[in-house]
């Protein structure tokens, strides 16, 4: 079975969706955790600001009951505490829910690129931990060739519509003309670098990138003329920014209540503007207690992000109708393995009474036995054998009135008259 669990913007607030966030460093650890420890034959991780799912296989339900309990322990947190902020989806459900989130259906931005992006590390990631089997590398893949479709079939990604965008958009809400502002990037990830394209576009003063890898910051400050400083020179230059946008994958806050007071007081208590997109949060919830700071997190940026969704909702329902399609061919696909399977075992099941009854065969002809007879022998033999398990199995559902398994029958063995009627009972 296939399983997809997690929670998202829509089942849990930022301060549930922190604590269950996986960072890089503990990936491989959860993983590993995971295929070993829980002996989860294939299992990935997908942990962004808004969400934190895992996409599993496993043979039995008890997999999916396992997998909540590692949840909760491998973060610490009680699994009655976890219980109303779930969703748990199954086989077809769990394949519709992959392709739907690939897809950006699923996001808080509707039909956002970005989530791609990430699918696609959280794929690599797994690739990298030999967490993958045929399925789930079957399933990613299937998804990411769903969101090209998507993406090519319908306008989904027409209008600029991101978290990134709607930052930039409640920042020129708020100060009219950026050309005058000084702008603070905290970070370096694919979101950083959407924002600083929209700022760019509206013709923002000056940038300044701050990032733990200052090779990083020097290549965003190369490509769109930002200045660059390391992390720890935060403190030095905060009182330069009228913008403040964070994004990191920092598993504690990166500017205190302490350090903004101290930058206000030096900005002369001019007003800033800071969004902490980060999930665990960068900027301590307290900072919005100042007065001259207006602090928005990702969960505020709902109602910018709405005033842009209206040309994406026909396309929304376009690309819906793609996404039944091709959760219905995946389904098609997983299935047909399962009788591979089922087959496989059919036939050395075959095989086996054949080697038995030819070796009994051969045995009787070195003895001397009559050819013929031994013949006769075998063929009964071999019949005996082989319908013995079906017609017990149809003989019991003659018992039981099963009707479905009769029509079955007549399918699979191409018996005339299959419908499906249950034989008389002097049969």
């Amino acid at each position: 079975m296939l399983f997809a669990l997690g929670i998202n913007h829509k089942t849990a607030p930022v301060e549930v969706r922190e604590r269950l966030a996986v960072n890089d460093v503990q990936l491989g650890e959860a993983l590993d955790s995971l295929h070993s420890g829980v002996k989860i034959p294939e299992a990935a991780i997908l942990s962004t600001c808004n969400r934190t799912e895992i996409y599993f296989r496993e043979n039995g339900r008890d997999g999916e009951e396992r997998v909540l309990d590692w949840l909760g322990g491998f973060h610490g947190i009680r699994r009655g505490e976890l219980e109303n902020y779930l969703y748990r989806h199954h086989d077809s459900e769990a394949v519709l829910h992959a392709l739907r989130v690939a897809c950006g259906l699923d996001s808080m931005v509707l039909g956002e690129p970005q989530i791609l992006g990430q699918m696609k590390t959280a794929y690599q990631q797994a690739h990298a931990a030999g967490t993958l089997g045929l399925s789930l590398e079957r399933l990613f893949q299937h998804a990411f060739a769903t969101a090209k479709d998507v993406r090519t079939s319908t306008a989904i990604g027409a209008s600029a519509v991101s978290v990134a965008f709607a930052a930039v958009s409640l920042a020129r809400q708020i100060f009219g003309d950026l050309k005058p502002l000084t702008a603070m990037m905290i970070g370096a990830g694919e979101t950083i670098e959407l924002a600083l394209r929209h700022l760019a576009g509206h013709g923002i003063g000056h940038v300044i990138v701050a990032n733990r890898t200052v090779e990083r910051a020097h290549t965003l400050g190369d490509r769109f003329g930002a200045e660059p400083i390391a992390l720890t020179a935060l403190p030095d230059y905060l009182h330069r920014a009228d913008i403040v946008i964070s994004s990191t994958a920092a598993p504690l806050p990166i500017l205190g209540k302490g350090a903004v007071e101290r930058a206000i007081r030096k900005r002369r208590h001019r007003p800033v503007f800071m969004v902490d997109i980060a999930v665990p949060r960068d900027i301590e919830p307290e900072v919005s207690e100042l007065e001259d700071v207006y602090l928005y997190t990702v969960d505020d940026l709902h109602e910018v992000i709405n005033e842009n969704m209206a040309s994406r909702q026909a396309a929304a329902e376009q690309a819906e109708q793609i996404i039944a399609t091709r959760a219905h061919e995946f389904m098609r696909w997983l299935r047909a393995r399962d009788s591979v399977e089922s087959i496989r075992q059919l036939r050395d099941q075959a095989l086996a009474i054949r080697q038995e009854s030819l070796a009994r065969a051969e045995s009787q002809l070195r003895a001397g036995r009559d050819p013929n007879e031994v013949m006769q022998q075998l063929a009964h033999t071999l019949t005996n054998k082989l319908m013995h398990a079906p017609c017990k199995t149809l003989n019991a559902a003659a018992h039981d009135g099963d009707a479905d398994l009769f029509r079955a029958a007549h399918r699979l063995f191409l018996l005339p008259g299959a419908d499906g009627r249950l034989p008389p009972d002097d049969q």
